[in-house]
């Protein structure tokens, strides 16, 4: 594969082995990553865990998140442990095994976290980060973040996640969308002893290099199979509240989460079929028709959009099915749900999430990096 990183010159820390090639050689190294862990020169992609091979750096085990280490398993999925070039140990961090294990890196010295994330809280990746810090903490090991720049990092928004409704696609009080890098979230997680017992991680971050909180960043890798293009990634923080509920965002189309649709909208005038194929063996209202939205020209705004969440209730037909049980757990609480069934106007939720959010970034501001 061949990329042009060019245009916009933002240098991933994944990219600058050579300024922390010295605090990894001679040692036993554990790497968590993904396909998403790519270093770019020359236009040319070569794997993280590749390069630190061919550096002769110790690679002894790679730990892979949620979608597997190639990044193609289904959302949920159970992922099993593997091997790289037949030799390296891959531990699934997925399914049964979501919590590192203290014994699967108490041969290491250091682990490097390298995975592209989105900037969204109910983006598994986070969670992942969380049990990885927590284990390396326990193990008394080195944690050296390789960050990359968020796509999403250009503005804060959407309700503070209620610690009772914390899960693996939430853990910590933190909006919907935060606005931080990986690196700095890390920091965050450190800072405000959110580890068991208020541990602390021995901490290295990586920064990024020619990089803010308002460039404009497009991953060259999908970051998992039903994010394709930056439209998906910047839709992502609005069209997952219809992940919950009996709604398609395209799931099984080739437009995943740039579209959404139901049988019953059939006011509406755009349509598709969710098929079975890459990235969702069984999606959503398979083989159905779905009428509904085409959002892939959608100009996205810097805040979370509530319209389509409160659109698809009103015109759908069952509504006292229409929120599954899990959707407290994706946005965090149980207001919005009520919110929206007693008709509460998009100003008055949004209003809701101000003094929260606001608190919020006076704690973010301690951590930012860039």
């Amino acid at each position: 594969m061949n990329f042009n990183l060019s245009a916009q010159e933002i240098i991933p820390g994944a990219f600058r082995i050579n300024d922390f090639k010295n605090e990894i050689e001679g040692k036993k190294i554990g790497v968590v990553a993904n396909h998403s862990s790519i270093i770019i020169n020359d236009g040319k992609s070569t794997h993280l865990v590749d390069s630190l091979i061919y550096l002769d750096i110790d690679v002894r085990k790679i730990f892979s998140p949620e979608h597997g280490f190639k990044g193609d398993i289904d959302d949920g999925a159970l992922i099993k442990d593997g091997k790289y070039r037949n030799t390296i140990d891959i531990i699934s961090l997925y399914g049964s095994n979501k919590e590192m294990k203290v014994k699967d890196i108490s041969d290491l010295d250091v682990l490097i976290f390298d995975i592209q994330d989105v900037g969204v809280r109910y983006y598994t990746y986070l969670s992942t980060l969380h049990y990885v810090m927590e284990a390396v903490a326990k193990a008394n090991k080195k944690l050296i973040v390789l960050d990359r720049p968020n796509p999403n990092s250009h503005y804060v928004d959407g309700p503070v996640l209620d610690l009772k409704y914390s899960s693996f696609i939430g853990l910590h009080p933190v909006p919907i969308v935060y606005g931080m890098t990986i690196g700095e979230y890390a920091l965050m997680i450190n800072g405000e002893k959110w580890l068991e017992n208020g541990m602390k991680t021995k901490l290295d971050i990586i920064k990024i290099k020619n990089y803010n909180h308002q460039s404009n960043y497009s991953p060259p890798v999908d970051p998992s199979p039903n994010l394709p293009n930056i439209q998906s990634i910047l839709l992502y923080p609005s069209l997952a509240f219809l992940e919950k509920t009996p709604v398609s965002i395209g799931r099984g189309t080739n437009i995943q989460f740039q579209i959404f649709g139901h049988p019953d909208f059939k006011s509406k005038s755009f349509s598709f079929i969710p098929k079975p194929s890459y990235g969702s063996n069984n999606p959503k209202q398979k083989d159905q028709i779905c009428y509904g939205d085409d959002l892939r020209d959608y100009q996205i705004t810097n805040q979370i959009e509530l319209k389509w969440l409160i659109e698809s209730y009103n015109l759908i037909n069952d509504k006292q099915s229409f929120f599954f049980d899990d959707f407290k757990k994706l946005v965090g609480n149980e207001i919005l749900e009520k919110q929206i069934k007693s008709g509460l106007k998009i100003e008055e939720i949004r209003e809701s999430w101000q003094n929260d959010i606001n608190k919020f970034k006076k704690i973010r501001a301690k951590y930012l990096l860039y």
